[in-house]
Formats: C-alpha cells, sequence, structure tokens
C-alpha cells in the first residue's frame, strides 16, 4: 500500500514537467523511482499495480482540467463528472499499467535490454493510447521535455515518442547506476551520452527559411464560453472581431476556431466583403472560423477555417474531431449523453485527412484546429509543402486550469518536430507565436481581448520526422520488444 501511496504521488509530481512549470528533469527522476520498484517487484500483477497507480497520479493531476469543460460548461453533475473523470484516468492509466506487466512478464536479466524493452514498452503504450479510439495522446511523457531539454535535440528525428522513449531509458540508466552504487560507469555514461547528444543535434539547421518575414495578427476574442453561443451576445462577438480585425495591419490575420457563432451560409454579406476588403488592402488574408454546413440536404456540418483576402476564397474542414465533444462515437450507445452535455453542435461532420495548405499572404499555410495539432503524425500530412503553421482554438472550455497551458506545451514539439513556427489564435489563451525552435517569441495575457502582432519567418525543406512520421521510433521499440522476448524465451530454455 505504501509503494502504491508513493507511485501515486510521484505520478502526480510529473505534471511538473509539463506546462506550465517547464521542470523537464523532475520525470526522469519520478520515472527512475517508478522503474525501480517495478524492477524489484516479485510479480507483472505487482509491477502492473505500480503502473496503474503512477497513472492515476499522473492523469488525475493532468487532466483536472477536463472536469471544468465538463462541469462547468458541460452542465454536467458534479457527482457525474467526477466519476466520469475517474473512469477515464483509470482507462488511461491501464496502458502503463499493461507495459509494466509485460516487462515483468519478461524477467531479462541484462540491464541494457531491460532498459530497452521498458523505453519500448512504455513508449508503444503511450502511442496505442494516443491512437485507439480516436486517441487521447495528452501527457506524453516527451512532451515534458518541451521547449528546454536537451533531449528535444531529438525531436526533428524521433517526435515526441522518440522522445519519450529516450527520457524512460534515461531514467533506468539512473537507477541502474544508483543501485551499482555510483561504481559502474556506464551507466551514467550512456546517460550523459544521450543528454549531450540531443544538445548536438540542437545545432543541426535541419529547414532554411523560405522567403522575407511575413507580418501576422492572432486575435483573442475573449468571449466567454456560456456567453458565446447566445443569441443576444452574437452582435457584441462580431463587432469584437471586426474591431480587431480593421485595428491589425497584418498581411496575416488570424481569428480562433469558430469565432463567430454562425454558419458560413448565414453570415451576413456586407460583414465579409468588408474583412475581405480590409486584408486587400494589406496585400493580405485573414482566417475565420464558422461552422459550415452543406447544401446538398445531407444535414452534414464542419468546424471550418475560411479565408478572405487577396488570395482566392480557401478552405480548411476540421478532420480530427473530439469524442463527446464534437461528434458522439456509437450513437447507439452513448446518444443519451448529448442530454447530459449542453455543448452546441455536438456532432461535427470529418473533414478529409489529406487536405493541403493554403496560399495566403505569400506563405503556405497548413492549419489545424484545436485537438489536431495533438497528432504530430497527422501534422505532417500538410508538409514539407507548408512554410507555416497555424493551429486556432477555443480553449475557454477549460478555463483558468492548466490545460491551456499545456496545449501551448503541445504546440510547441509540433513546431520542434517540424522546423516550422506555429501561430496560435485561440478564444481566450494562449494566444502565441512560436518560432521552429519550439520557444515562444510572443504571447498575450489570456482572458484579455487583445491582438498579437508579430512577424513569422516561413521555412522550407523537411526534417525527418516530416519525411517519415513516427514509423522508426514504431519499428525500432517492436525490434527491443521482439528481441528482449526472444532473450526472455531462450533464458526460461536454459534454466529448464
Amino acid at each position: 500500500m505504501i509503494k502504491l501511496l508513493l507511485v501515486f504521488l510521484l505520478g502526480m509530481l510529473s505534471v511538473l514537467g509539463f506546462a506550465p512549470f517547464y521542470l523537464f528533469p523532475v520525470p526522469v527522476f519520478a520515472l527512475a523511482i517508478l522503474l525501480r520498484l517495478c524492477h524489484v517487484s516479485a510479480s507483472p500483477r505487482k509491477a502492473a499495480a505500480l503502473g496503474f497507480g503512477f497513472g492515476m497520479g499522473l492523469f488525475s493531476a493532468g487532466v483536472t482540467w477536463l472536469y471544468v469543460s465538463l462541469h462547468d460548461f458541460g452542465a454536467m453533475p458534479t457527482p457525474v463528472a467526477i466519476a466520469a473523470l475517474i473512469v477515464l484516468c483509470a482507462y488511461l492509466s491501464l496502458f502503463p499499467a499493461t507495459s509494466l506487466w509485460l516487462l515483468a512478464r519478461l524477467r531479462l536479466a541484462t540491464p541494457m535490454l531491460w532498459a530497452a524493452a521498458a523505453g519500448a514498452l512504455l513508449m508503444l503504450s503511450e502511442w496505442l493510447r494516443g491512437y485507439l479510439f480516436t486517441g487521447f495522446p495528452w501527457l506524453a511523457l516527451g512532451y515534458s521535455q518541451a521547449p528546454d531539454s536537451p533531449l528535444v535535440g531529438f525531436a526533428p528525428i524521433l517526435g515526441v515518442y522518440g522522445i519519450s522513449f529516450l527520457l524512460i531509458f534515461s531514467a533506468v540508466m539512473l537507477f541502474f547506476w544508483f543501485d551499482s552504487g555510483f561504481r559502474t560507469r556506464r551507466y551514467a555514461v550512456t546517460f550523459c551520452a544521450l543528454w549531450m547528444g540531443g544538445f548536438a543535434l540542437q545545432m543541426i539547421e535541419w529547414v532554411q527559411p523560405e522567403g522575407e518575414p511575413v507580418t501576422v495578427s492572432l486575435l483573442q476574442g475573449n468571449i466567454a464560453q456560456d456567453l458565446k453561443w447566445r443569441d443576444d451576445h452574437l452582435e457584441n462577438t462580431m463587432e469584437t472581431y471586426a474591431r480587431l480585425i480593421v485595428e491589425s495591419k497584418s498581411r496575416l490575420i488570424v481569428t480562433p476556431e469558430i469565432s463567430i457563432p454562425l454558419f458560413s451560409d448565414v453570415m451576413p454579406p456586407a460583414y465579409l466583403s468588408h474583412i475581405a476588403e480590409h486584408a486587400r488592402s494589406h496585400d493580405g488574408d485573414v482566417l475565420i472560423g464558422l461552422a459550415e454546413r452543406t447544401v446538398d440536404g445531407s444535414d452534414d456540418y464542419y468546424n471550418t477555417m475560411f479565408s478572405f483576402g487577396v488570395s482566392p476564397e480557401q478552405r480548411y474542414r476540421k478532420h480530427h474531431l473530439v469524442p463527446f465533444g464534437e461528434f458522439i462515437p456509437l450513437k447507439a450507445v452513448f446518444g443519451w449523453i448529448i442530454q447530459v452535455l449542453h455543448i452546441p453542435l455536438s456532432d461535427f461532420s470529418r473533414g478529409d485527412l489529406n487536405q493541403q495548405p493554403m496560399h495566403l499572404a505569400g506563405q503556405r499555410v497548413a492549419i489545424n484546429i484545436c485537438y489536431e495539432d495533438v497528432f504530430g503524425e497527422e501534422i505532417i500530412y500538410q508538409l514539407p509543402q507548408a512554410t507555416l503553421l497555424v493551429n486556432v482554438s477555443n480553449d475557454a472550455w477549460f478555463g483558468r486550469s492548466i490545460g491551456p497551458q499545456q496545449h501551448l506545451q503541445i504546440s510547441q514539439m509540433r513546431a520542434l518536430e517540424t522546423g516550422r513556427y506555429m501561430l496560435r489564435a485561440t478564444n481566450t489563451g494562449v494566444t502565441a507565436i512560436i518560432d521552429e525552435r519550439g520557444q515562444v517569441l510572443q504571447s498575450i495575457e489570456i482572458f484579455t481581448t487583445a491582438a498579437l502582432h508579430g512577424v513569422a519567418q516561413g521555412f522550407k525543406g523537411a526534417t525527418p520526422y516530416v519525411l517519415a512520421g513516427n514509423y522508426p521510433i514504431l519499428g525500432a521499440a517492436v525490434l527491443a520488444v521482439v528481441m528482449a522476448s526472444i532473450s526472455a524465451f531462450r533464458g526460461r530454455r536454459k534454466n529448464r
């Protein structure tokens, strides 16, 4: 029981590695203790319990912002919201639990092979968590290293899951070194080589600037979530964004996700003409978020970004939707949730996966809407053609929790993986300009009505991650598990 409490606290402590804390060494030491306990555990069952306890600590502390969206804005009763959050955390905790159960089952005697298997199994469980049932990759351990850890030097090569693997492997090296009484140097040497190698990789220029920097204005309307969909507040919302647009002199102006809560076909033509004319007067374009419904009688509707200005009108339809927020999976089973959660437009249709970048303000802009930037393997579908990345979001759903800050850190990782600026325009924050190194160059205060004016440099070229995605690290992880399994099998045969 004491060990379970300890690993639960270690999981909670690991949240300090993520935004807004950015204490990237903390998860390394927390994992070192967890994995040492697993290494000396007497059975796979106990190892699984340790993994589950760690997961419950990590997720219960790290995704508390979901309670705000479920209860405060989704109007879910408090007991139901708490129960739903506990069930979700328990489900997410099954992934590290299963990984450590499998690791203990292997009973590997070779330290380096045990370390590789630990990194591979835990990393594969993270990837699987980000894939099953449309995926929930939030709090993947690799994100805790962005943007300042030396390990992010591997981001343009291996992506966030590769960093998770290296982080876990490093943690194992630490506890093996400790267990040896700090006498076995190879563990310390391996640890230092990984971290120094990451630092050295940051010196490589994977991409090159293309053209002159473009002026940008990222708008933060700060429309309260409980007012956004009210008819009596619509005029104020439209006036707010019209004013922010007209006051912006940049070539590329970006509004947040569904910044104006209207279907595109009922938007006043004069309003859109006014916006487009302003953009053309500065030889630029404006991106505006609207809901879009089809006119073929199919009742499909989309979460869409439209462009207006000197470039031909273009659109991007959100592809990766949030389950139970933007669509209801298995309606025959979960249809009742629509009656519990008071969420407008809760059954969107999916846009195409292979949409191409928009040509705007002399740049090729890859759009991703809200939750989509959590999926790095989908972002690269628009690369290397795109010169800039743009994320639009409405994190007002999460209030003043740590959720919006964690979302910012995820965007920082996408910039690191792709070697592209990431421009974030959000309703209440965090609105920011992130450079190709994952550093936040500019941001504005959350829950303020303002425009962030700055410049963004376009880039061309492709990082190894853009070219190959997650396949190399997934292949290496599978190979490590296979080798570990063969070694375990041979060891058992030898002992018979």
